[in-house]
């Protein structure tokens, strides 16, 4: 086995770049509806508060978090090639729905889709390449991992909004999604090898306790791990928050599409990129002082989103928020996967990314409670708030 299953980057160079490409088209998925789905809801649907706007965001979020959870659990079982497989095959029906929706309920039923999908996907393409690449870049694997996943929401976004502007927001845009999805399919179908074997290779030489209950473990007892896992939740919180609002709040400002779709792009743009150098940064510096900074910028950020009125001031503060998560991304993986087994690391990346894309969640709630409440601008400034003090957590109760 251990001539089948030789651990690192290099030696599994071919495999893993097709898993980054893959993990593109996963991420492509997402931007497809970054732009477009809240000028929909508005434009299209009639919706009248940010509670029911947001409401495809929450159940995106319950459906990738419970797949995230499921993915782990399952991928000793299953496999992870077969995962992937399924994921896409859950895919395809997405751009359909949002193409020929005729109620806001058809939408809550692609999200649906989308979510399931977007777990067992993504889950699947961040286990393999840690599978792949062992512990010595690991950082720098979860790094160009999340970069294709998120240079892509970024590049889709930005194409769908300047499609939108000049076509309408249905159909041209979502054909993008039918290409992905289809590409995404045929990729891991013919192209992509399953990984376990290298996982139950380094398990042979690892020296890390096994977990005595991964779930509860994860979420509450481990201080390191419980530290990663909430952070996770709040940096997902404030995204859920960014993707809902900002582009209704730019909308309020008198902002139209393509100004939308540009300031939208940046901060998933800078987040993707970042994370070709952030990742490494995991590989070299301690993950607990990556994710206090990392996590202390974004909620900077944020506040300063709710005062802002240019657009230079918008497209600033997105640099910052992008730089922020970019740093925290791929340490939060790379951290997890450090304090666990092998044998137990699918499982408990699993939980991490149940709680983490509960963040989805509780930001859409939260967030357009708040607005609906106070203002689009209370909003943004508390969530802002909230991702600092997540900051403090991490620095006083990681070790």
């Amino acid at each position: 086995m251990s001539d089948q299953a030789r651990l690192g980057l290099r030696e599994n160079w071919k495999q893993f770049s097709l898993l980054v490409l893959v993990n593109a088209f996963v991420g492509g998925m997402v931007g497809m509806e970054r732009t477009i789905i809240p000028e929909l809801a508005m434009q299209e649907f009639s919706l009248a508060t940010q509670s029911a706007v947001l409401s495809f965001i929450v159940v995106f979020g319950l459906t990738k978090a419970a797949s995230n959870y499921f993915a782990g659990a399952l991928s000793n079982k299953i496999g992870r090639k077969n995962l992937l497989v399924y994921g896409w095959i859950i895919a395809l029906p997405v751009p359909f729905f949002l193409i020929y929706a005729t109620h806001w309920n058809w939408i809550i039923v692609a999200n649906i889709f989308l979510g399931i999908s977007q777990g067992l996907t993504w889950s699947s393409t961040v286990v393999m390449k840690i599978d792949l690449v062992g512990e010595k870049d690991r950082g720098f694997a979860m790094g160009l991992n999340e970069f294709a996943g998120y240079l892509a929401v970024a590049l889709v976004a930005l194409l769908t909004g300047y499609i939108a502007s000049t076509y309408g927001l249905r159909p041209y845009p979502f054909y993008i999604g039918i290409s992905l999805s289809l590409l995404g399919l045929l990729a891991s179908i013919f192209l992509i090898k399953d990984t376990r074997k290298f996982a139950l290779h380094e398990k042979k030489f690892s020296l890390i306790e096994p977990l005595r209950h991964i779930f509860l473990d994860t979420t509450f007892r481990h201080k390191n791990l419980s530290s990663i896992t909430q952070a996770g939740l709040v940096n997902n919180l404030n995204d859920g928050m960014v993707w809902g609002l900002l582009p209704v709040l730019l909308a309020a400002k008198g902002y139209g599409l393509k100004e939308i779709g540009i300031v939208v792009s940046v901060y998933p743009a800078i987040w993707g990129l970042g994370q070709l150098f952030t990742g490494k940064l995991a590989d070299k510096f301690p993950k607990k002082a990556l994710l206090f900074w990392g996590m202390l910028m974004q909620g900077i950020a944020i506040i300063f989103m709710g005062y802002a009125t240019e657009m230079y001031y918008y497209i600033l503060i997105s640099v910052i928020l992008g730089l922020g998560t970019a740093i925290v991304y791929p340490a939060f993986l790379a951290a997890i996967a450090d304090y666990t087994n092998p044998g137990q690391r699918a499982e408990s990346i699993g939980v991490f990314r149940l709680w983490r894309d509960s963040g989805y969640v509780f930001g859409a709630l939260l967030s357009g409670a708040l607005a609906d409440a106070f203002g689009l601008e209370v909003a943004v400034i508390n969530i802002g708030v909230l991702t600092a003090l997540s900051a403090l957590l991490i620095k006083f109760r990681m070790s």
